[in-house]
Parts: C-alpha cells; structure tokens; sequence
C-alpha cells in the first residue's frame, strides 16, 4: 500500500528550517506545527504497525532536536492523542517541553471517538471527557518537571487538539501558569456569519447581538463590570492560527475586530460585557442551569491570519499551510483592557 505523502516529513514538513531560529516567529510557528503533526503521524504509525526503521513519526520532532518522553493515551479509544517532547539540549529562547494534542482523524480506529468529542466540543462540554482529563493531568506534571514553571513549556493543538489545549491552557493561566500557546484552526462555536453575503447586514447583527448581549448580561448578573475571571485571563496570550476562508475557525478574526470598532464608536464598555459572554450561556444562568464560559471566549491573543485565498476547504482548514516555507500571513495582538 502506498505511503500518504503527507506524513512523510522528508516529502512535506518543514525541512527548510535546517537551521531553527527560536527568535523567529515563522518558525517557533512552523516547529509548533511539526510537533503536532508528529501525534498524528505516531497515532497512524501505530494504527498500521510501523515501528523500528519504518515508523514515520520521528522525523518530525527528531529534526528539531526533540525526543518523545511521553505519548498521551485516550483510554475511550486506545488512540494517541497527544504527546510530550523536550528539547534534548538547550537552547535560548526555545522551549525545554512542548505538549501537543493532534486533531480529528478519520479513520477507522479513531472517528467514532473523534467524531464524539466534536459533538462535546459544540456542545461546550469538552470538559466532561477523559481526553481533557488526560490534557490536564499532562500539563499539570509538565509544569513540575519543569520546576514549577510555564515559561520552559509550550502548549499547541490543531483543530480538536487546539480546543482542547485551550481549555487546558485557559485553566492554567486562571492558576497563575500563563504557558506559551499555539493553537492552529480553532474551533469557534458561534452562528455562522461569515456565511452571511450581505455586509451591511452583518454589520446590524453585529451590534445589535453586542448590545442584546452586554444588557443580559447587567441584568442577569446584575453588575455592569467584567467578570473577575475573565479579567484574570487578560494577561495571557495565546497565539491563534486562523484562515479567513475557514468557517471553523475564522470567526476569531471579526471576534477581535468588532471590539475595537466598538471602541472606536464609543461602546467599549458595552463590548466588554459582550465579548466575554455567548447568548446560550446567558439564557442557561436566566433559566436557572449551570453552564460554563463557552470555550471560544477568551479577552487576549496574538491573532495570526493566513492571507492566502484558497477554494479548497482542506488547504484552509490544513496543518500544512502552517509551515509552508511560502506563507504570507498577517499578526495582530489583541489585549483586554
């Protein structure tokens, strides 16, 4: 049976960065990457039985002068969802470990399982399931051989890997462990604008969802200030890797956009209401039930967007686009204030 060409790394990951350079943002991105496509390609590798010379996994960390400490298990499925890499020297500037969570794979031994997190995922119960149990459990002993500190650890995740090493991070920073993280194609559970051709259209339901929004929420909470929570994340920054022509994550972009037109309109106040709460959420605490903050909130991120205009929905959606040697891309950081 003939090799997919795209967990050889020699055929297509990024062995032009022969010489990483940690300062540099393209590659701390596409080693980021690499790492992650590593988990997938450990898991297909062992779905097929390669091992020893034939394995096709190591190439991808192995070229970065990364060795494999720990493959991360999901025990609904015997699948490897994760893994742990460090650095096997130091160098400045580069992370001593990297915790890294692969995305939805559609195969025969994994769908099922896979396919039922997305269904957690856009239900905002991610939290309820093993996986993150096991993602927490991960970065938690992580951060101690690390001496109890973030700043030697790195986080990443792609597509389903990415919400859930979102979420980990999300709850490590509310513990004061603010970890560098790179999230590639993260999901973003809300109505699909973006499918919306009218611009002006867009532009009322916009505004009008910010203010319906940011009054739910002063009459429900019955304060007109940011939850505490919330603001506690402000200081953390999470690196997001979206494409505009992805429904599945592109709505990050108009996220952090339509806060600072609201700023300049004067609404600012009003959008940090909005910002940190979905309608879903609001109506559950109206009505009584527990509901967590939905996932895709967040107050602070350094945005990174591919500018390339691509029909296909897998090149958008790709890890590969991330470490394509040609990629042309634009960063914002956004901060909650």
């Amino acid at each position: 049976m003939e090799k997919d060409v795209r967990e050889i790394f020699s055929r297509s990951g990024p062995f032009h960065l022969k010489s990483p350079d940690w300062d540099n943002p393209d590659h701390r991105r596409s080693i980021a990457a690499s790492l992650i496509q590593g988990v997938k390609v450990l898991e297909r590798d062992r779905q097929k039985k390669r091992d020893g010379p034939q394995a096709e996994a190591p190439p991808w960390w192995d070229f970065f002068n990364f060795q494999l400490i720990d493959r991360l298990v999901d025990i609904e499925d015997n699948s490897i969802c994760g893994a742990i890499y460090e650095l096997k020297s130091f160098t400045h500037n580069a992370p001593q470990y990297v915790v890294a969570f692969r995305g939805t794979l559609l195969k025969l031994d994994t769908i099922r399982c896979d396919l039922k997190l997305d269904a957690k995922c856009i239900k905002n119960r991610l939290h309820n399931t093993s996986r993150f149990e096991l993602a927490m459990q991960a970065v938690h002993n992580i951060i101690l051989k690390a001496g109890g500190s973030a700043t030697d650890v790195w986080l990443t995740g792609y597509s389903l890997g990415s919400a859930i090493a979102l979420l980990a991070g999300k709850e490590m920073a509310r513990n004061g462990h603010r970890i560098e993280t790179y999230l590639f194609s993260p999901p973003f559970l809300s109505e699909p604008m973006e499918r919306i051709n009218n611009d002006k259209l867009k532009k009322v339901i916009r505004y009008t969802s910010s203010f319906l929004r940011a009054g739910l929420a002063i009459t429900i909470k019955g304060t007109c200030n940011p939850d505490e929570e919330f603001v506690r994340l402000s200081s953390w920054f999470p690196h997001l890797f979206v494409n505009a022509d992805d429904y599945i994550c592109c709505p990050y972009i108009d996220y952090f956009e339509h806060r600072m037109k609201m700023d300049g309109i004067g609404a600012g106040r009003f959008e940090r209401l909005a910002t940190q709460n979905s309608m879903t959420a609001l109506l559950s605490t109206a009505f009584g039930k527990d509901d967590r903050e939905h996932l895709h909130l967040i107050p602070s991120a350094i945005v990174t967007t591919n500018l390339e205009n691509s029909p296909n929905f897998k090149r958008p959606h790709g890890i590969e686009q991330w470490w394509d040697p040609s990629f042309k891309g634009q960063s914002i950081r956004y901060q909650f204030t």
